[in-house]
């Protein structure tokens, strides 16, 4: 019955817009003639396109038409008809039509506009969007998708920052200002932005961080600092604002003050790993020249145990490694190993650490113990048989080297070195034949390096 009433009113509609000279100049039984042949005709064409059969509907309209041709909303029934055919110029030259007959009705507008959006016209959908805007403002999202489309990066920032302004940031338009400040010719203006934000919501953190972050990536530490001491000035708990101030103390050489901030970073729930994982890798470039703060160094680490997506502790196991202190690496990589235990990469750098050190005895009960969890990894029997090697235990050397050698693929460096210590444990078993068919063998893949 709703649905009746509705028709009826859009009939009305239709009856009303009438030319009044020709109501004038016609006897009443025939007016109720074309009244009733148009009501009969435009609820036929609802009809039929309820049920998606929509070249009847259009029948049934251009009777309406013929019935009543200045009545807008007959040709934008005419539109979407066409518009579900896909037939996008008739539909778009019938929702025209409508909106030359009554120009304010945005939804014959909005009809050509779904057109050049289904077309791909974006040029038009421009035109189209900023008439909507006039009566819609919801509207000026579409126009800054638009420019995004075209290209017009600077007239998307525009309205992005307008909206954001007005009516909050959202996920698709911040995804959209990012792409934009990739390019670095907009950041001039963004940052004017960010400082018109600053000044207006000066509580609100997002324009701080976002405005330090720009600073940061095009090298403008001071200005940067700056931006981040107000931050800590206005919201005095900001983490944010400590992400700034330890880069400015381990520039100034402020080692304690620098532990402070990176502190306050490390226990943040509001800052991800990343950055984290940031201040930390700065943190160990100066312990490099400041050993002094090696204990925090370490401490700090310990804000990640058990979080097996960041493997500082390995990061910095290398670090030391490369410095050849062998101690502090073995530290490091066992750190690591307590969150990641089957991290491979980890448990190979620590055999190796161990053979530096000459902790043979570790090596081998690490890896005798690691074979029975990874039996099929080479790398393991080799640790295991150059340690036992090491500790004159020949038989058992030439044992696990002859049993890691059959899992050995594709890997002439390791290969090497499997003979090179087989080598050594026929030697001290007392058959040269043999030490001398695999120093051959080592000789030869040598060779083939060349």
């Amino acid at each position: 019955m709703k649905l009746k009433n509705q028709l009826i009113s859009l009939l009305f509609i239709g009856i009303l817009s009438f030319p009044a000279t020709l109501l004038a100049q016609t006897e009443p039984e025939d007016i109720a003639a074309v009244t009733d042949a148009f009501q009969d005709s435009f609820f036929e064409s609802l009809k039929q396109k309820g049920i998606e059969n929509y070249d009847k509907a259009i029948e049934s309209l251009e009777k309406c038409r013929t019935l009543n041709p200045d009545n807008a909303e007959v040709y934008n029934e005419l539109g979407k008809n066409y518009l579900f055919l896909k037939d996008y110029k008739k539909a778009y030259d019938s929702f025209n039509q409508a909106a030359q007959l009554d120009p304010k009705n945005k939804w014959f507008l909005a009809g050509m506009y779904d057109v050049c959006y289904q077309t791909q016209d974006d040029t038009q959908s421009i035109v189209l969007v900023k008439k909507l805007i006039e009566f819609d403002e919801g509207y000026k999202e579409d126009l800054a998708s638009l420019y995004m489309r075209t290209g017009q990066y600077d007239k998307a920032l525009t309205i992005i920052n307008e909206l954001n302004d007005k009516v909050g940031k959202s996920e698709k338009r911040e995804l959209y200002k990012a792409d934009i400040l990739k390019d670095a010719k907009y950041q001039g203006a963004e940052k004017t932005n960010l400082l018109d934000q600053i000044k207006k919501n000066p509580k609100d953190e997002s324009n701080y961080i976002a405005l330090i972050f720009m600073y940061s990536e095009s090298n403008q530490e001071e200005k940067a600092l700056e931006i981040a001491k107000q931050l800590e000035i206005e919201i005095p708990n900001s983490d944010w604002a400590q992400v700034s101030l330890f880069k400015f103390h381990l520039s100034n050489n402020e080692g304690e003050k620098a532990v402070e901030a990176m502190n306050h970073i490390l226990k943040s729930s509001e800052i991800d790993n990343k950055i984290k994982h940031r201040v930390i890798n700065e943190f160990l470039i100066f312990t490099k020249t400041n050993p002094q703060y090696d204990a925090d160094l370490q401490k700090a680490i310990g804000y990640f145990d058990g979080d097996k997506d960041v493997k500082t502790a390995k990061e910095i196991g290398k670090f030391q490694q490369n410095k050849r202190d062998w101690d502090k690496a073995i530290e490091y990589y066992e750190l690591n190993l307590k969150s990641n235990p089957n991290d491979m990469e980890t448990i190979l750098l620590l055999l190796q650490a161990y053979v530096e050190k000459g902790q043979f005895d570790k090596v081998a009960a690490k890896a005798d113990n690691l074979i029975e969890s990874f039996p099929q990894q080479p790398d393991l029997y080799y640790f295991s048989g150059l340690a036992y090697n090491q500790l004159k235990n020949f038989k058992k050397a030439k044992d696990i080297l002859e049993t890691g050698i059959d899992f050995l693929v594709d890997d002439r460096e390791l290969e090497i070195d499997f003979y090179g210590q087989l080598a050594q444990a026929w030697n001290g078993l007392g058959d040269i034949k043999k030490k001398e068919a695999y120093t051959q063998k080592a000789d030869k893949l040598l060779k083939q390096k060349k």
